[in-house]
């Protein structure tokens, strides 16, 4: 296993929510929601016998499951009450391979569990809540109340709150994990957990850890080499600290796939390497992709990666290089285009030589704004025939396209939608961790604690609530509610510089109050409503119209209270 510079994690001691006799005799102990932890037991007086602890994140028939599907954890410890009181599974042979991430061989060994259950308990001795206790494990200096959000849609509510307790759980091991099957970093998965985690809490210690991790151990597939670029902006854009970008600027340039770089610009993907593209996982979550010498879902990625790129240059004091990295983007758009556009059905196609035409082929591109005007309507028609073809993954930039492009009610729908590919069947299924795949017919051996699952940690605030950091370290925010068809939305997002508060209804009229920290800016572009007369502060302001939003002018500090109508 890797010994590796982690975020402070600490053991924190959780009493159950509830203990009971299960039909066999035995006691069934319910923590309420899964954590990575073992057990702290006080066996009752007298007792010094052995038990039989059977750990399990679930229950079959009021027991814990003994041979629940793919993944999904059961662990069985035969315990002697006279050898101490915590009491852990045995280690995984797949989670303790030398390429996983270690924690702390002190704490014993760590198991995603909500339900324990005791045989050889006593039948006489007492069910006392305060008896067992999890040792779970959690980022040192996470904090409860750094975020906050509720909206009219009541599941909408309960899936940011499955969501932002996934990035809380998953901070076990002080880096970025892969969920419990193989505890092993992954630059995509590390990229959507860094930005659900930022909008979930301020600190960027573990984040921070993944990335240098990361950058000592990089996994195989194309498109996570270009998501380093993709998490060094994002921390840029968190914090504004120079310093440590500066010092990694260098190690990202190889990141960008020189070798593999053709003369019009674009990356080629030769058969020797075209396995490791990705475009989506599972395999089966890629819409009937057709993998070609020049990949367009790459491409997207690889363009977007020079203009975040470009950004870092420039911030460090690299000018020239930042204008030669916009240069080179706005060169290889060109190409993009002329390559992968099919002009007479407005549509991207996979690759070169294939007339396929898959959903990420297209939502890829509509997330890193690479679709030109004249055949915005045409891919984004595509995309939303398509659905939620895509997997728990591809869903953060499926759902993030449609928001960018004003299709808000079309996104939630997807997120909140029946059937077993959205959130909503994960809550009905009893998740308190979001899932690595939408169910188990799509991936059998799926686990239960993945935070790649968990992009409405992000989302939501970001754009429901509306609140986009667009300045370094938070020095400048845009607010653009996307309303989605709710009546209100209430939320606090934490910044390094301090929490931002909004509050937003929505009838005939839009109401928004906004308070933000210190030293920092807010671009204020609101759904139309009404006449389109703003009030803010008790001024009329006259905005101008966009896309159907009304662009206020300049940028505004402090506490905001507006009307639209």
């Amino acid at each position: 296993m890797s010994l590796v510079k982690r975020g402070p994690v600490s053991l924190v001691e959780q009493q159950p929510v509830d203990i009971c006799r299960t039909p066999h005799g035995s006691v069934l102990v319910d923590f309420g929601k899964v954590a990575f932890g073992n057990l702290s037991v006080k066996w009752p007086p007298g007792f010094d016998g052995k038990a039989v602890l059977h750990f399990g994140e679930a229950l079959s028939n009021g027991c814990v499951d003994r041979a629940p599907p793919g993944t999904v954890r059961y662990a069985r410890v035969e315990a002697d009450a006279g050898k101490g009181s915590v009491v852990a599974p045995p280690p995984d042979a797949k989670n303790t391979r030398p390429v996983a991430v270690a924690t702390p061989p002190e704490w014993g060994v760590l198991i995603p569990f909500r339900w324990v259950e005791l045989e050889g308990w006593p039948e006489e001795a007492a069910l006392d809540l305060a008896q067992t206790r999890r040792r779970a494990a959690f980022a040192r200096d996470w904090n409860d109340d750094a975020s906050a959000f509720t909206c009219s849609d009541p599941l909408l509510t309960k899936i940011w709150d499955l969501s932002r307790y996934s990035i809380k759980a998953t901070t076990f091991a002080g880096v970025y994990v892969d969920g419990d099957r193989e505890r092993i970093a992954y630059e995509g998965d590390a990229y959507l957990n860094q930005i659900s985690h930022q909008a979930c809490d301020p600190d960027p210690t573990i984040a921070r850890a993944t990335f240098d991790y990361l950058l000592q151990h990089p996994t195989w597939p194309t498109e996570w080499a270009l998501h380093m670029p993709f998490m060094a902006h994002a921390d840029w854009m968190h914090t504004g600290d120079r310093s440590w970008l500066t010092s990694r600027y260098d190690s990202l340039l190889p990141k960008l796939l020189p070798e593999r770089l053709r003369t019009d610009g674009l990356l080629m993907s030769p058969p020797a390497l075209k396995d490791r593209d990705l475009v989506d996982w599972p395999r089966t979550e890629r819409d009937g992709y057709v993998f070609t010498d020049v990949n367009a879902v790459v491409n997207a990625f690889y363009i977007e990666a020079l203009k975040r790129m470009s950004v870092l240059a420039a911030a460090i004091g690299r000018q020239e290089e930042a204008g030669s990295l916009r240069a080179r983007a706005a060169a290889a758009t060109t190409v993009f285009h002329s390559t992968f556009l099919d002009e007479s059905r407005r549509l991207f196609v996979d690759g070169v030589g294939t007339d396929h035409a898959s959903q990420h082929a297209n939502f890829f591109p509509l997330a890193f704004n690479l679709v030109p005007g004249r055949s915005r309507k045409g891919v984004l028609d595509h995309v939303l025939e398509r659905g939620m073809a895509c997997s728990v993954y591809g869903a953060q930039y499926l759902l993030e396209a449609l928001f960018l492009h004003g299709k808000a009610e079309a996104a939630l729908a997807l997120m909140t939608a029946s059937g077993d590919r959205s959130w909503r069947h994960m809550l009905e299924s009893g998740a308190t961790i979001t899932w690595e795949a939408w169910d188990h017919r799509y991936k059998p051996n799926l686990d239960w604690n993945h935070a790649w699952g968990a992009a409405p940690a992000n989302l939501l605030p970001r754009y429901v609530a509306g609140v986009r950091v667009d300045g370094a370290g938070g020095s400048r925010i845009a607010v653009q509610p996307e309303t989605g068809g709710l009546r209100y939305c209430s939320a606090r997002i934490p910044t390094m510089r301090g929490p931002v508060e909004i509050e937003w209804s929505k009838d005939t009229t839009f109401r928004l109050c906004l308070a933000m920290p210190s030293g920092m800016a807010a671009r204020l572009i609101l759904p139309a409503a009404g006449r389109h007369q703003v009030r803010l502060n008790g001024q009329t302001i006259t905005p101008r119209q966009w896309r159907g939003r009304l662009v206020l002018p300049g940028r505004r500090v402090g506490t905001i209270e507006l009307t639209v109508g």
